[in-house]
């Protein structure tokens, strides 16, 4: 028998809106992403473009060097782009499975797993194209570190995004485009059918509604379905980080997403495309179980 999700709940609309409801709770979602994973997340970035060191002697030299507020250094761009990038899933996934829902039998409102991934997956494909170029603008703040005099190559925002385009033009605040569609596409899937699947096994077996799972069971399957998604898609997320850091112009190491790949298997091997997945899956189990449990939350609510 085919799993089906315990999207009902989702998709009745019996409150709030549909679509503005679900864009509510993404932009919850999103904003508490970015609050919990930021520390977690720039550890991560330097580790994939930049040091050779573990996640401790990165999260220390960062310390030492740019104190606590260094960890949340390019957490603006994520702050506001997140909120509104999740908010666009959440809308997307909302009205594409509504669409879906023609396809099945006696007009149920359950999708199937497929279903549901296939739903997820074109969120975060329509989410990709404002997630890229905010995850280049933040990738850049974070990676760059202040010279011995203080100066940076950025002193902002606004000063990051202008230098991008003053240097390769409009376009290459894409850089990076084609491995993070690769990587929305399948991140979401993973997030929207693994999360679904999870719970409504949980409301099977307890025999419950989706209403009544108790919030440590709702953080415990935001933990199992953050780190499959991880470990599931970490490979492309290098590849896109190392392209989305990389220079420009004589400076530029990568032409392309097969050079990045062909240059991290050289240099070294399977390890390369895998280093700094530990800080990431140690971040995925705070955010993910935060992030459902305020987006249940905020969806009772509403």
């Amino acid at each position: 028998m085919e799993s089906k999700s315990t999207l009902p709940t989702i998709l009745d609309g019996k409150s709030a809106p549909g679509m503005v409801k679900e864009f509510m709770v993404g932009a919850a979602g999103g904003i508490t992403q970015v609050i919990i994973g930021q520390p977690f997340d720039i550890v991560k970035v330097r580790m994939q473009t930049q040091v050779n060191g573990n996640a401790i002697q990165v999260a220390r030299k960062i310390l030492t060097h740019e104190g606590v507020l260094g960890f949340y250094k390019g957490s603006l761009p994520p702050l506001l782009g997140v909120g509104a990038c999740i908010s666009i899933v959440y809308s997307v996934f909302h009205s594409v499975s509504r669409s879906l829902q023609s396809f099945n039998h006696h007009a149920t409102l359950s999708l199937t797993t497929p279903q549901t991934y296939l739903a997820g997956g074109i969120s975060g494909l329509a989410n990709s194209f404002i997630s890229g170029p905010t995850e280049h603008i933040r990738i850049r703040l974070q990676t760059q570190s202040s010279t011995s005099n203080g100066l940076r190559t950025y002193s902002g925002v606004y000063d990051c995004v202008q230098k991008i385009v003053s240097t390769g033009g409009l376009r290459s605040l894409y850089r990076g485009q084609t491995p993070t569609m690769l990587r929305e596409f399948h991140s979401y899937g993973i997030w929207f059918s693994v999360y679904e699947l999870l719970m409504s096994q949980v409301a099977g077996c307890e025999n419950m509604s989706r209403e009544g799972i108790p919030s440590w069971k709702i953080a415990g399957c935001g933990i199992v379905t953050g780190v499959v998604l991880w470990a599931a898609n970490y490979p492309i997320d290098v590849v896109k980080s190392k392209m989305q850091a990389d220079g420009f112009g004589e400076e530029r190491k990568y032409r392309n997403m097969r050079d990045v790949v062909r240059q991290t298997w050289r240099h070294d091997r399977l390890h390369g495309f895998f280093r700094g997945l530990g800080p990431t899956l140690v971040r995925a189990v705070p955010v993910s179980a935060g992030t459902f449990l305020v987006v249940e939350t905020v969806r009772k609510v509403l």
